[in-house]
């Protein structure tokens, strides 16, 4: 058995009754517990605390739609070389675009990719962001407002991308490997 951590992961009956839920949660939309939900079921204060941060950044209805949160967040999972958020949101890529060359090119090199004038506009600026952050000015939002989005879509696009940097750092240094299942999704 492969581990999906470099630290000791929680078996399902043993965690607590939030952390349970929302894995029978995960099964029923999934088909499967992302690893990242046992691997971080560690601390399930902190876990239910992240995943309600994450589930509303990232899973809801927001101000950029679902495939240009995905783009942002396999733009800086590649950028970090984060294996687990490449891959798995690679796969939400691949599902929200409806193009399974696209997640994978921008993994590598966005600027490689077939994107939108607002597209190559958010990857331009996650990866200043993600790569530079005290380099930041006030003139990195002019190319996003020419491209098109408002400041509520600036604001959520900033928080997306700090979201993922966050979340990069914690599964790389803590080893967490992605489900098998990501792989094939959207293929």
């Amino acid at each position: 058995m492969n581990r999906i951590s470099w630290l000791a992961v929680p078996d399902d009956t043993t965690a607590p009754e939030g952390v349970q839920k929302l894995h029978a949660k995960a099964r029923a939309n999934l088909g499967f517990v992302p690893n990242v939900f046992r691997a971080q079921a560690l601390n399930p204060g902190t876990f239910l605390a992240w995943w309600n941060d994450f589930n509303t950044l990232v899973n809801r209805e927001g101000h950029l739609c679902s495939a240009d949160r995905e783009l942002l967040a396999v733009v800086v999972s590649g950028l970090n070389r984060c294996v687990y958020c490449a891959v798995s949101h690679g796969a939400a890529l691949r599902e929200y675009s409806g193009d399974p060359q696209l997640a994978d090119t921008v993994a590598v090199n966005w600027r490689h990719a077939t994107l939108s004038a607002q597209q190559a506009a958010l990857c331009a600026y996650a990866e200043k962001l993600t790569l530079t952050p005290a380099h930041m000015t006030e003139e990195d939002l002019h190319a996003l407002r020419e491209a098109g989005l408002n400041d509520h879509a600036i604001l959520e696009a900033t928080q997306v991308i700090g979201m993922f940097n966050m979340t990069n750092r914690v599964s790389s240094a803590l080893g967490f490997t992605p489900n098998e299942e990501y792989h094939h999704r959207g293929r």
